[in-house]
């Protein structure tokens, strides 16, 4: 290889570094803001489900949210704040909720993982698919045909026929990586066991590269022509522009631990916490704008104009007004 061959490869090898596995810079300090009371917001209702209440879907006409004692999934009327369907389940729903093809798609820790599909509209169990999550708190999206779900801790990213449960294709994606996302073609995966997101063409099934965040990212959500990572190590958000697959930002939210969501509305990245039941940060400025301490939290989604919160050791779930929330976020007073 000449000299010039040998500047370019070594330029190119750079640059492939650079995007792959550098983060963005040290997280703004949070110190000077103002931790509020969760109590400040008023829930329009509160709904009990079970035990306990973890993951929330939304669609065009209803909340669902999980439980245990019972094992179910419950479809809420966003117009009466009632629940309008329980749907048992074989095992306790464990790793997120995802909807598409007419259903919901309920990953369970049931003795062989397995995978429920449940009617949107009838509000029953169809069938539960014998390919299940790799571990608890991992994740399930659907997108290009396909319902998405790491099944093994190794790494296997499995695209899975929605109609007959048979897996159409695997790719391989570092170990320890447990929550997929699927946004404009691609799909997303957080590596909770270290520090990267992997980048997936989900038409070909080809790794397109990766990225460094923060420690230990878990759940992940798509906002503003990024994905945005919740890092359970240390209580960040770090920010993956989706055109240049640069880490441009890392925000402290001070909230590091086991479980958490996230989710977006209104121009914010909205994330929970135990302890840290909710923050709000802005797309635009990409600021922490304000965060309520309290009981709750654990599992959130956006939608008909509200917060839906869930409080994980009561069983319930809270619907506050996303004007409220708003209204009451007054940075750094």
């Amino acid at each position: 290889m000449g000299q010039r061959q040998l500047r370019y490869f070594g330029l190119a090898l750079l640059i492939f570094y650079c995007s792959s596995t550098l983060a963005a810079g040290p997280a703004e300090d949070v110190t000077s803001l103002a931790t509020r009371s969760i109590g400040e917001l008023t829930p329009a209702a509160t709904i009990h489900v079970g035990k306990t209440a973890d993951w929330v879907a939304i669609t065009a006409g209803a909340v669902w949210v999980g439980s245990t004692g019972p094992y179910a999934v419950h479809r809420i009327d966003p117009m009466t704040n009632m629940i309008v369907a329980s749907v048992a389940l074989p095992g306790e729903p464990c790793a997120g909720l995802a909807t598409g093809f007419g259903s919901l798609w309920v990953p369970m820790c049931t003795t062989i993982p397995s995978l429920a599909k449940v009617d949107l509209v009838a509000g029953r169990l169809m069938t539960v698919f014998a390919v299940g999550p790799a571990a608890a708190e991992g994740g399930v999206t659907t997108g290009a045909g396909n319902v998405w779900l790491i099944i093994d801790k190794s790494g296997t990213l499995a695209g899975i026929d929605p109609a007959t449960g048979a897996i159409r294709r695997t790719v391989t994606v570092p170990a320890g990586s447990y929550n997929p996302y699927f946004n404009d073609g691609q799909i997303w995966v957080t590596r909770a066991e270290g520090a990267e997101l992997a980048r997936v063409d989900a038409a070909s099934g080809a790794v397109l590269g990766s990225v460094r965040t923060g420690p230990n990212p878990r759940f992940l959500t798509a906002a503003a022509g990024a994905i945005w990572t919740l890092n359970q190590g240390d209580g960040t958000l770090t920010r993956i522009d989706a055109q240049t697959h640069l880490a441009t930002t890392t925000i402290a939210l001070d909230t590091p631990g086991h479980g958490g969501d996230i989710s977006v509305g209104a121009g914010m990245v909205w994330t929970t916490m135990p302890k840290m039941p909710l923050s709000a940060v802005d797309t635009s400025t990409k600021t922490l704008q304000c965060r309520w301490a309290g009981p709750g939290g654990d599992s959130l989604g956006i939608g008909h104009g509200a917060i839906w919160l869930t409080d994980y050791h009561a069983g319930t779930i809270a619907r506050i007004p996303l004007k409220d929330a708003l209204a009451n976020c007054n940075p750094r007073h």
